[in-house]
């Protein structure tokens, strides 16, 4: 027959943690297949210029970024520099439309701090058309805009 004690402490087994490694790779499965990220068709070539004084921006994530540059397929829209929203080629006159979407797709309270990002071939494209868009995103009231360049050297002084 057995034997039962009183009265005498026992100590609580351990945690069994065989079973954690699968459980990781699980998640961590599981967040790869349903992440996606954003990224741009670019149809135009842009080639930034670079700067002396170059700030990261820190909240990407109120960035939206307008493209100009010549056409990657020159035979299919020519090569005059054009202008790209989102994943396709537009008119400057379609600026507005953009801003109005970007500002519809923001959460509330953030449409004061959204950032238009002008990425422009520093050769190709010619100010006229910088400043075009320019009159059309002050028309629209945005007035956070962010030049993209790269970090060059510094000028002598």
């Amino acid at each position: 027959m057995a034997k039962f004690r009183k009265g005498e402490a026992r100590e609580t087994p351990g945690m069994n943690t065989a079973s954690l490694p699968d459980i990781v790779f699980m998640l961590l499965f599981f967040f790869m297949v349903i992440t996606t990220m954003k990224s741009d068709n670019l149809k135009v070539k842009t080639v930034t210029p670079s700067a002396s004084e170059v700030e990261k921006l820190e909240l990407k994530t109120f960035v939206h970024t307008i493209y100009v540059g010549p056409p990657t397929d020159p035979i299919k829209y020519g090569t005059t520099p054009r202008m790209q929203l989102n994943d396709e080629l537009a008119p400057i006159d379609a600026i507005p439309r953009f801003i109005a979407q970007v500002r519809d797709e923001a959460r509330e309270g953030t449409q004061d701090v959204l950032v238009t990002s002008l990425k422009a071939d520093k050769d190709k494209v010619k100010m006229g058309l910088i400043i075009d868009i320019k009159q059309e995103l002050r028309k629209m009231g945005q007035l956070n805009l962010n030049y993209s360049a790269k970090k060059g050297k510094k000028l002598a002084e």
